[in-house]
């Protein structure tokens, strides 16, 4: 068997400089994401979520960026879901995003606000139909069996018919973020980390941090 100590990828593609990136991390994060989009990134919109509980106990998936602006970051979810009702009690979290083709990360940090719930309408109103009975079938994070959501599903989508309206425990969050880093891959693991950070002032400072 290959041992995991020999497994290892050199990172050469790119480098990252304080006198190539812009002034700020949204429009650095616009840059890099385009060409994420643009190149054999899988799924550029995916991106780890973590998140801590009242207790600190922390916990991680993988959810799918559906907006970003100078006001944060956004995804959606079931309030009632294990995150939801984490970033309820604890409204922090970081997001992790890693475009291997790229050899790139940009992770994020700060805290999370609850969008409006017309931003909420307009997006849950712009998925498929299935996508919208879906958000009233399933318990998010509560055991159920298979058949019992399969007849939640047969059943919510006779009785709401085409236009479910959105449900109340279901929309956005916005991560507002404090902290960016932008992380390349670089050979012997002499990695490029560009970090921006938020101060008191509203602007961005950015800094150079050891790989």
């Amino acid at each position: 068997m290959t041992s995991l100590a020999d497994i290892r990828q050199t990172y050469q593609k790119f480098e990252l400089l304080e006198s190539s990136v812009a002034a700020n991390p949204y429009d650095q994060f616009g840059q890099w994401f385009q060409q994420a989009l643009h190149s054999e990134v899988p799924e550029p919109t995916a991106m780890t979520l973590a998140t801590a509980d009242a207790q600190a106990r922390p916990s991680a998936r993988t959810v799918l960026l559906k907006g970003y602006d100078p006001r944060g970051f956004v995804f959606y979810t079931n309030y009632e879901s294990r995150k939801g009702q984490e970033l309820t009690a604890n409204p922090q979290a970081s997001l992790l995003f890693f475009w291997e083709p790229l050899e790139r990360q940009v992770r994020i940090e700060g805290p999370v606000t609850r969008l409006a719930d017309d931003e909420s309408d307009t997006y849950y109103n712009s998925r498929p139909l299935g996508s919208r009975i879906g958000a009233w079938a399933s318990p998010q994070s509560r055991p159920i069996t298979h058949e019992a959501l399969a007849r939640r599903v047969s059943d919510l989508t006779a009785s709401l018919g085409e236009h479910p309206a959105r449900p109340p425990y279901w929309g956005g969050f916005r991560v507002q973020a404090q902290r960016i880093e932008f992380w390349q891959g670089r050979p012997s693991r002499l990695h490029d980390r560009l970090v921006y950070t938020l101060n008191d002032r509203g602007s961005w400072a950015l800094t150079r941090i050891a790989p």
